[in-house]
């Protein structure tokens, strides 16, 4: 059975349904709590897939270049927050894009979301909202990770919640930009694309130089400051460093994120609504 042949009924598969009722609701919590299930149960998989890259990358560029002199002292404790950052963002990017690709193509799944009592912008909204979970494990398992591995790394207690907050924002921001990829790009292209997008993303995102550093390479800094990930790795140093780097403005980076957010969000989910009622 395909989406188009189910029979319109309010709530299920429709978009017409109340998204604020008690049923929508359970049916919402109840698909996320499925999701959460299969995560249990692949969980060695899912994190060895979201930390082998950025464990490297904090290993070599934090801890190797500055012990054999290629890198300052100080450039470890830069690097944490961007790596952070830069594991939340694109984790959430990828667990949402990749899923969706898969379930509109290979695995069809989706045609089972589309039977549950549930709008299909909810349907949307659910996907995006696992997508962003799974990047925010991805950013905060990083922390005590980096600081176990880097050498004269030190956060203050006090700015925890407010990482918890920027890594959650963050996420969403990637889940967004996730949905748009997984709905538009092809499931053939999808390997290419993942393969053209992903390095330029996680190099032009600030995630191992402070933005504001860039001031010399103008081009560059134009360029990075047009990545959502740029915000993410610069709110999170103006957390954890706020006397010894400068930063973009925390409520700068805090509007841009909530901007991304909604603007990626809008045109995911209208591309979902256009994959599943083809």
């Amino acid at each position: 059975m395909t989406a188009t042949t189910l029979t319109p009924q309010p709530g299920i598969g429709t978009g017409t349904g109340q998204a604020g009722s008690p049923g929508q609701a359970r049916a919402f919590f109840a698909v996320l709590g499925r999701d959460f299930f299969v995560t249990g149960r692949e969980l060695l998989p899912f994190l060895a897939q979201m930390l082998i890259q950025p464990l490297f990358l904090l290993f070599i560029f934090g801890k190797v270049l500055s012990q054999i002199g290629y890198a300052g002292a100080g450039y470890a404790q830069i690097l944490l927050p961007g790596m952070v950052a830069m594991n939340a963002f694109t984790g959430a990017l990828q667990n949402t894009a990749l899923p969706l690709v898969l379930d509109f193509s290979v695995t069809r799944e989706i045609e089972d979301r589309l039977l549950a009592p549930l709008s299909i912008r909810l349907v949307a909204v659910e996907k995006m909202l696992f997508g962003a979970i799974r990047g925010i494990i991805a950013g905060l398992v990083m922390i005590p990770i980096g600081l176990l591995i880097l050498d004269g790394v030190r956060w203050d207690v006090a700015a925890l919640p407010g990482v918890a907050g920027v890594v959650a924002l963050g996420s969403l921001a990637g889940a967004a930009v996730g949905m748009v990829l997984g709905t538009i790009v092809p499931p053939r292209h999808i390997n290419l694309v993942f393969t053209i997008l992903l390095v330029p993303l996680i190099f032009t995102g600030s995630g191992q130089f402070p933005w504001l550093s860039l001031s010399g390479l103008r081009w560059f800094q134009v360029i990075c400051a047009a990545n959502p990930l740029t915000y993410v790795s610069e709110a999170l140093r103006r957390l954890v460093m706020p006397t010894q780097v400068q930063s973009i403005p925390l409520w700068i980076s805090l509007v841009v994120m909530v901007a991304a957010t909604v603007l990626f969000g809008i045109f995911g989910i209208r591309g979902f609504l256009k994959r599943a009622l083809d």
